[in-house]
């Protein structure tokens, strides 16, 4: 039996009948700092809260816990491929790929930018985590290349940048901007000024965006909601480093044919 939990939708996936969720940070039974749907096993949160909170966001799409397919994230450009779930054997990697009913394909964060995308007609859905490291090593390029060799097209790919750090709360060192300019002296647009001339702030949902574009995924959205700055509903890295708390939960975000 499906038990709803309170999520986001991408209005792109959800025309095309797919079923994902970007997951609030409510619903579950975490408590004080990591209250309360804390889906992050490498979080400082009790186990067995977080594996109650991972088997509710597992039961929101009317399937068994041992069905949500995460990866051990490193801020890698890894995308794996996920015939069936692995359960609590998690790889390294920052995405999973799967063309089997029953996976979910997730994907944590607590202000990097999580990315849900579906090829419908081919079959083919993914998670992916893109923080700036990632999402400059090429962690789009390398999730949209595992659909395309499991049969997706990537004209024909849907995707959505859910809820992440916005511009307006991500502060960076000038140093930061030069690492991306190095790169591509295009990449300077996502820079805007910061409160001093050594300080810029970076639009991640932006950059991402950017990349999927890249890799020919022409059809994609952000859903504009910022981490950082909505305490409420978010689990914010950055809010939590501000505010001096020695740790911080881990959203969900995951989909599944």
């Amino acid at each position: 039996m499906t038990s709803a939990l309170p999520a986001l939708t991408s209005s792109l996936l959800s025309a095309a009948g797919v079923r994902h969720a970007f997951f609030t940070r409510k619903g579950g039974v975490s408590q004080g700092l990591y209250a309360s749907l804390n889906t992050g096993p490498g979080s400082g949160d009790a186990p067995e809260a977080v594996a109650e909170n991972r088997r509710r966001a597992a039961a929101h799409f009317g399937l068994p816990a041992p069905a949500l397919a995460t990866c051990h994230q490193i801020h890698s450009a890894i995308a794996h491929r996920a015939a069936e779930s692995w359960g609590e054997a998690r790889p390294e990697g920052d995405a999973v790929v799967t063309t089997t009913p029953g996976v979910i394909c997730g994907a944590l964060a607590a202000d990097c930018a999580p990315i849900l995308l579906a090829d419908p007609e081919a079959g083919v859905v993914a998670a992916a985590h893109a923080g700036w490291k990632g999402a400059l090593d090429g962690v789009v390029a390398a999730t949209v290349a595992e659909m395309t060799a499991a049969g997706a097209r990537p004209e024909r790919i849907l995707a959505a940048v859910g809820p992440c750090i916005a511009q307006a709360s991500y502060e960076v060192g000038k140093d930061y901007r030069d690492r991306f300019v190095a790169e591509g002296a295009q990449f300077d647009r996502f820079f805007a000024p910061g409160q001093s001339p050594d300080k810029r702030q970076f639009d991640l949902p932006g950059f991402v965006l950017d990349r999927l574009a890249a890799a020919c995924v022409v059809r994609a959205e952000a859903l504009g909601r910022d981490t950082c700055a909505e305490a409420e509903h978010f689990f914010s890295n950055r809010r939590a480093f501000k505010a001096g708390e020695a740790d911080y939960g881990r959203l969900l975000s995951a989909i599944t044919l």
